[in-house]
This record gives C-alpha cells, structure tokens and sequence, in this order.
C-alpha cells in the first residue's frame, strides 16, 4: 500500500557531478531532496521509484545512471561486471533517494514513453501492492515547449497543458491524469505523462491531500515537485 508519494523531474542537471557548481537548478534541486526526505520520514518497507524510457522494464536496484553519457572523457568508466545503467529518469531518481541518505530496499519501473494510459495505471496499482508500506518516487518532466529557447521550442498549448498537470496534483484529483491526451503529450514533449499516470494507478481510490513545493520553467521545461500525503489508517 502506498503510504507516501512524491513527484519530481528528471533533469539530469540535478546531479551535481554533471554540473560542477552547486548553484545549477539548486532550489529544484532542494525541493526535490525534501521531498524524497518526506518519503523516507513515512518509515516505508521500500521505495519504488518510477519513471518514463524506452521500455517498460524493472531494473537491478544496485543499478546507476551511467554519467558517462552527459560527461564523457574523464568521467568515462569501464561497467564491466556492474549492472546496466538505468535510465535518466530512474537515475535520477535512484541519485535522489541516495543523497537523501536511502539504504533500505528499492525497487525501480521504467515505463515505455507509448504505453497507454490504462496499462500505465495498472503498473501503478502493482507497485501499490508491492509491501504493505510502499513510498512511491515518480520522475516526470512536463511539456519541453514553454519559451523560444525550450528545447523545443514555443507552443502556445504548453502553458494550459502544464496547469492541468499541476492542477490535478495539487487538488489530490489524480485520476484526471488519466485523461492526458497522449498525442497532444507526444506533441508537446511531456515525457513524464506515463509516469503521471503510474502516480494515479498507484493512489486510486485513496483520498490525497498534497503539498507542491517546486512549479516552473526555468530552462524551457516544466518541472514540478509536490508531496502527495495518504491520511494514516486509510483503506
């Protein structure tokens, strides 16, 4: 049962490694590591981190984002022997749970950026049901179009798309995130809509109050942090 949950993006930046300077995204950065220490506080039995790539899969929970691939040359290493490197988006969010200082047990779900929103949903409910006390991390990025110099580009229905998102989570009515248009995510490069939708398979039925503690486009990207609590004692 899900007892906690937290939804962060996945911006490789977050990873000091990368960057070199702590001032990169800090304050994204601050309030992802609060919400992840909100998850660890709700003394779970795991913490399964879920997020979008190129298939659905689960992954070795020793795994790692390979670094190599942002910052190639000195930061290049053999991985012979070592388990395969995890997508960005668990990645990410495995190096979260660590820095937040996480030893117990993980468990990492990828989710193929085409899955549809119905099978995305039965994932969530799977890890739900994973223990009896499951902390949920979802890494999910909005849409990538929010300005001239986004990575994709200006488009004018990125803001409205965006805001329904954020609406949906923070009302706790996660069930509209079911509803996301998957051709107009696609359109809009919101990678995280199939994570969104595990979040919602996970939670459904459960009455959900939340806290957004990160909501804005700094680099021409949606991000959004936000702790989502389940009253203790709920079925």
């Amino acid at each position: 049962m899900i007892i906690a949950a937290a939804l962060c993006p996945a911006p490789p930046l977050l990873i000091r490694e990368l960057t070199g300077a702590d001032q990169v995204a800090a304050d994204l950065r601050a309030s992802c590591l609060d919400a992840v220490a909100e998850l660890m506080a709700a003394e779970p039995e795991v913490i399964a981190v879920a997020g979008a790539a190129e298939q659905t899969s689960t992954w070795d929970a020793a795994s790692s984002l390979d670094l190599a691939l942002f910052a190639p040359g000195p930061r290049s290493r053999s991985r012979a022997g070592r388990p395969p490197g995890l997508p960005p988006s668990l990645g990410v969010g495995a190096w979260l749970i660590g820095q937040a200082g996480y030893t117990g047990e993980r468990f990492l779900q990828s989710v193929a950026a085409d899955e549809p929103g119905g099978r995305c949903a039965s994932i969530g409910t799977s890890l739900a049901g994973a223990r009896a006390r499951v902390s949920l991390l979802v890494m999910a990025d909005g849409s990538a179009r929010r300005g001239q110099k986004a990575p994709g580009y200006l488009d004018e229905r990125s803001a409205a798309f965006d805001a329904d998102v954020a609406r949906a989570v923070r009302t706790g009515r996660l069930d509209a995130l079911l509803s996301i248009d998957q051709d107009l995510a696609r359109d809009l490069m919101a990678t995280g809509r199939p994570a969104w939708q595990v979040l919602a398979g996970a939670l459904a039925g459960r009455r959900v109050t939340s806290e957004v503690r990160y909501a804005s486009d700094p680099f021409g990207v949606a991000y959004l942090v936000a702790s989502l609590r389940v009253p203790p004692g709920q079925p």
